[in-house]
């Protein structure tokens, strides 16, 4: 079933403890599309760049089957840039520079061939942004996924909790249902989430896994220990990738279904952080995606005696 992806397409540049990388390709959108590729071959992108955005890696991006008709490039100006710099254990980071660029007015305009779209995620944006997008869709998606970041709770709650109403799902981390809700258990924070007007919310907790809650049921999926994590930039787009390109393959939106989903999205996050920015991504054999979830399972699996 095809999928629309609403994020940006940006340069990063990374330093963590094991290298660095200046001006490689992400941004939400990016990671999301090439994730979710690998479950659809109908992804549908709209985002923005500028005219410095390399026509090779939108070459990719076809090669993987994204259309990108919905990709605006600005020629005279220069696409979104972030630049970021990530402590020892790899889950906190400093910001080091942000230049918004064309993302500063970035309209999202629908195509008409974009029209009638089964699932719609969206992106960490502003959350006008997402209300945006779902308005102008003629027909309401079958499924929406959001993400959105503690800096909109900070200066954009009002417009987070209108756009809340609209979705399906929201996907945070678990430092952000913390702020977002003002609770510390987890799991009530998931109850006040829910209440804000999401029917499923995934709440990752990076190297240890993620949660799945609806209103009356909850599901854990692990992290897989890997021996070496190179830039967890991207992961968690990546994670959500999977998730809804996994539901989009299988058209079943129950919460069982969503628990498969859930672990392919987990694998997928595996995947993206074993390289820098999206070039793990880029050249996934089906084969791996197919081994690592076995891994998963054996991971998870295990009897027991009472």
């Amino acid at each position: 079933m095809s999928l629309l992806v609403v994020g940006s397409v940006a340069f990063d540049g990374i330093e963590t403890p094991f290298g660095s990388v200046e001006r490689t390709i992400g941004g939400s959108g990016t990671f999301i599309s090439l994730s979710s590729s690998y479950f659809t071959d109908d992804v549908k992108l709209v985002s923005v760049v500028g005219g410095d955005f390399p026509a090779d890696k939108i070459a990719m991006m076809h090669g993987h089957g994204i259309n990108t008709e919905g990709l605006q490039i600005k020629q005279d100006e220069k696409s979104f840039y972030w630049k970021g710099k990530y402590h020892m254990d790899l889950n906190s980071r400093d910001t080091l520079v942000t230049e918004l660029n064309v993302l500063a007015d970035f309209d999202p305009i629908i195509p008409d061939s974009y029209q009638g779209v089964d699932y719609l995620i969206l992106g960490n944006l502003t959350p006008k942004i997402q209300q945006t997008v779902i308005e102008r869709l003629h027909k309401r998606p079958k499924f929406i996924l959001m993400d959105t970041m503690n800096f909109w709770m900070e200066i954009a709650m009002d417009d987070l909790k209108v756009t809340l109403k609209m979705v399906d799902a929201l996907s945070i981390n678990d430092e952000e249902a913390r702020q977002l809700s003002g609770e510390y258990s987890l799991v009530k924070a998931a109850k006040k989430i829910m209440a804000m007007g999401p029917r499923y919310l995934i709440i990752k907790k990076g190297e240890h896994g993620a949660l799945l809650f609806s209103e009356d049921q909850i599901f854990f999926a692990p992290a897989l220990p890997l021996e070496e994590v190179f830039d967890p930039t991207g992961a968690g787009d990546t994670f959500a990738g999977g998730f809804i390109g996994y539901l989009a393959k299988t058209g079943n939106i129950s919460f069982e279904n969503m628990k498969c989903a859930l672990i392919y999205a987990s694998v997928m996050a595996s995947f993206c952080v074993s390289k820098f920015g999206t070039e793990a991504l880029e050249s996934l054999a089906e084969e791996a995606v197919t081994k690592r979830v076995q891994e998963f399972v054996d991971l998870a699996q295990f009897e027991i005696s009472m």
